[in-house]
């Protein structure tokens, strides 16, 4: 049997929380399978590269069998030589007393740097996922300094947003998590996204006829998927470290396997040519699905009236994000 050449993975942010639970699964083989060998590349800003040795360490002390190589390092243009699949997320977080116009302005230069580096080295069939915050305009600034790569090669990760709708659908019907189908988030990853239960479907019935409780539908679902991420934090006294990692295996997936018949995913993709009258240069996420080798925006949703003044929302807050960082694109 002739021996597959390697993927090459680049993840950055290498040595925080949400990477340390990525690292490990990827070099198991959750992503490709479990007869696809992999090269990792993990960025880190040079203060972080000793932390970053240890993990390094860690991954060589499990002794993958898929895992060929570990390449290590700060520099963007170096470790992302020749990668196919990307993860990026490292991201600055907001600091005390840090004004949300700084916190942007921040992230966008790291984001600048490293899509000038993926522009000029990744492969020219590499997949992109945005997954550090704020990510959906994280993502339309790398979009914007790589242009050398498709737009629709990008995606932010809305996909833990969806995970956890699903999941919330699935135990207020009692349920298994994957009888839920069709659980799409509109928008923004923030806290106004708009998870939509209303094209959802439970058993192959829209939700709404198996969760007949439409008071709960519209307030405390919506809002438990929206402030899912504070309330962890507010009692694990950490981010969603774990579960973000999953939920970016779960949407670097859709990159290479098409969906289910009869279903679609969440994931945030530049908005031009979308059929639903949302601003063409942003970052917004949508029911998606994938075929012919490539993800596409699910057209003609119907949307009722309560969708839609909550995606204006959402796009309005996008809007906003895209002026303060507008000079970066």
């Amino acid at each position: 049997m002739m021996k597959k050449n390697p993927i090459r993975i680049a993840v950055t942010g290498g040595a925080g929380q949400i990477a340390y639970s990525l690292l490990f699964r990827l070099a198991a083989g959750e992503l490709f399978g479990v007869d696809q060998p992999i090269s990792l590349h993990i960025l880190e800003i040079a203060e972080m590269l000793p932390a970053l040795e240890g993990i390094k360490m860690e991954l060589e002390d499990c002794a993958f069998p898929l895992l060929t190589e570990i390449h290590v390092g700060y520099d963007p243009y170096e470790i992302f030589g020749g990668v196919q699949v990307v993860f990026l997320v490292g991201a600055k977080p907001r600091g005390p007393g840090m004004e949300r116009k700084d916190l942007l302005a921040e992230n966008a230069k790291i984001f600048v740097t490293q899509a000038k580096a993926l522009n000029s080295v990744a492969a020219q069939d590499v997949n992109v996922l945005v997954v550090g915050n704020p990510c959906n305009t994280n993502c339309l600034i790398a979009i914007h300094n790589a242009p050398k790569i498709p737009a629709v090669r990008f995606q932010a990760m809305t996909r833990l947003d969806q995970n956890r709708a699903k999941a919330l659908l699935a135990m207020k019907a009692g349920r298994p998590v994957d009888s839920v189908t069709k659980m799409a988030i509109w928008g923004n990853h923030s806290n106004t996204q708009v998870p939509d239960f209303f094209h959802a479907c439970i058993d192959n019935k829209p939700a709404t006829e198996v969760i007949t409780d439409q008071r709960w539908l519209e307030g405390e679902f919506i809002q438990q998927v929206q402030q899912r991420g504070a309330e962890i934090i507010k009692i694990r006294g950490k981010s969603s470290a774990a579960s973000a990692a999953s939920a970016a295996i779960d949407a670097m997936k859709t990159c290479y396997t098409d969906s289910a018949e009869g279903d679609f995913f969440s994931a945030a993709l530049y908005t031009q040519g979308n059929s639903y009258g949302i601003d063409s240069d942003l970052v917004f996420s949508f029911p998606c699905v994938r075929s012919s080798d490539e993800i596409a925006i699910v057209p003609d949703i119907v949307l009722n009236p309560f969708l839609l003044e909550k995606m204006k929302a959402t796009e309005h807050e996008l809007l906003q994000e895209r002026e303060l960082i507008k000079v970066y694109l």
